[in-house]
């Protein structure tokens, strides 16, 4: 038997549609419902390793944990993950496909519909609701032939249709009635109510234009969620996230993340930014680095690229500046292999360049494959000095995606050893330093919050202050307590005795 389904789609993108689809599955799950997320097509540069090796989006990782089950790239069958403005790595069932500009992708998008049907057929046989989120907008009327990932999703799963529109922007009633107005008539049937999000003010003073939307899009409006800050990765929040992240004039430690043009993964630092006295800040300008405790290279979709950015945009002559000042330097996948001698590209897997010089903080150097390592792992501290001391032994998780592989020469000392590879024994070096110069492929290392509050009070002991309480909760139970809160807000602002009505199909 298959599962009841309910889709989520919004006026635009960053209207709030993956965190409500996210709060959609943690209240059915606590509501005794087994269910999960889906979502056709996913682009974003932030992605995830599943148990078994497949990349998917974070997006539907953070709705399946709302859901209290394992990701699986059923979830998200399509990822498009762009490697420039004009080219985009498509990934299928959590596989590398290919480099596609949009137009080679707009021309086979045809072939992937029985592919997204057969992806969530299967999940819809395994559970009792399927939360369904779109993308964008379904009124981008240019898109509408070949659609995958909003009506045309709708259409194969049969599924009712909330939108989405946030008034926090401004304009949320213009946009949900151009929205229902560009929707043909057999999708403005499948339409059943709207939501308004992130509502600041008197509720009061909102009622009149709710009673008048109501009559010109002829739906009900399902609630009105209030603004709130709540700590949950949410992909359409990367923009106002680079803008919040400010330094801190109380944080005593700051920590700067150089804010590449092609980041991806930003949500490995989400653990950092929760703990007390610390200050996590995205670097746009090298002007603007100053001299922070510790500076973060994060992964980055083109390489070679954002080290060209780093390189002519100044950002290379303060990171030796820092370096020379005792700084502590870290990087993360692109980053790490960014801090090495070079890297090659011998068959042009990000660029035309045969090679170019790396940062040289690190005596290593990567060559890019062909194929892509994706694979969730279990790691060692092995080394106890610096920044690094009282750490030796401590166990770490995380996962790798990247494309090359790394040579290391003297002078790199390992500090992190792999001990399991998607569930089997297999040591290798996967992190080595160079003083206060660190790196590792390993994208999640913040997550295990022993080693993390240890970093942190090493780099806080540098500067004489006490040490923050080790005993803080696990990064995973402060998470369902976000979902947890997340629920409650939307049970206390949306009708879900009607949501649950649509979902029956009343």
């Amino acid at each position: 038997m298959k599962a009841k389904c309910i889709m989520i789609q919004g006026t635009a993108s960053s209207a709030g549609k993956s965190l409500i689809a996210a709060g959609m599955c943690r209240i059915f799950r606590q509501d005794g419902y087994k269910v999960a997320p889906f979502k056709s097509q996913n682009m974003a540069l932030n992605s995830f390793i599943t148990k078994d090796g497949k990349e998917m989006g974070r997006a539907q990782v953070v709705q399946a944990e709302a859901a209290g089950i394992e990701p699986s790239v059923e979830m998200n069958p399509i990822l498009l993950k762009p490697t420039t403005d004009k080219k985009t790595q498509v990934v299928i069932n959590g596989e590398v496909y290919g480099n596609m500009s949009a137009a080679e992708y707009h021309e086979f998008k045809p072939q992937l519909k029985e592919l997204v049907r057969n992806a969530y057929d299967r999940l819809s046989e395994k559970n009792d609701i399927i939360v369904i989120e779109g993308a964008g907008s379904p009124a981008e009327i240019n898109l509408r032939e070949n659609d995958l990932v909003n009506m045309g999703m709708a259409e194969i799963a049969d599924a009712p249709v909330i939108i989405v529109g946030d008034i926090d922007k401004g304009g949320v009633f213009a946009s949900l009635v151009g929205t229902m107005m560009l929707l043909t008539e057999n999708e403005k049937a499948r339409v059943k109510g709207v939501i308004i999000n992130k509502f600041r003010g008197d509720i009061k003073v909102l009622e009149p234009g709710i009673m008048m939307l109501e009559d010109i899009i002829k739906v009900p409006v399902l609630g009105v969620i209030p603004y709130t800050k709540l700590n949950i990765e949410d992909e359409d929040s990367l923009a106002e996230r680079f803008i919040q992240n400010r330094a801190e004039k109380s944080a005593e430690i700051d920590i700067a993340i150089i804010k590449l043009p092609h980041i991806s993964n930003f949500t490995d630092f989400n653990a950092l930014e929760n703990i007390k006295g610390v200050s996590v800040r995205y670097v746009e300008h090298a002007s603007n680095i100053g001299n922070p405790d510790m500076v973060i290279l994060p992964g980055s979709k083109n390489t070679i690229e954002d080290l060209l950015f780093i390189r002519k945009s100044g950002f290379e002559k303060e990171i030796h500046r820092l370096y020379r000042s005792g700084t502590v330097i870290y990087g993360i996948c692109g980053g790490y292999q960014m801090l090495g001698t070079e890297i090659e590209d011998p068959y042009h897997v990000e660029s035309n360049m045969e090679k170019v010089k790396g940062l040289g903080l690190l005596n290593m150097k990567t060559t890019f494959q062909k194929k892509k390592v994706t694979t969730r792992v279990k790691a060692s501290i092995t080394d106890n000095e610096g920044i690094l001391e009282g750490l030796k032994g401590m166990m770490v998780e995380g996962y790798e995606i990247h494309m090359g592989t790394t040579e290391y020469f003297e002078n790199c000392a390992s500090y992190l050893t792999i001990y399991s590879i998607l569930g089997q024994n297999q040591e290798k070096v996967d992190g080595v330093r160079n003083g206060d110069v660190l790196g590792t492929y390993i994208h999640g290392i913040f997550d295990n919050m022993d080693f993390t509050i240890g970093l942190v009070n090493n780099l806080r002991k540098r500067k004489g202050l006490k040490e923050v309480d080790g005993a803080v909760k696990s990064f995973k139970e402060f998470k369902e307590e976000q979902y947890d809160k997340l629920a409650d807000l939307l049970r206390n602002n949306l009708d879900m005795d009607k949501i649950y009505s649509i979902l029956n199909g009343v």
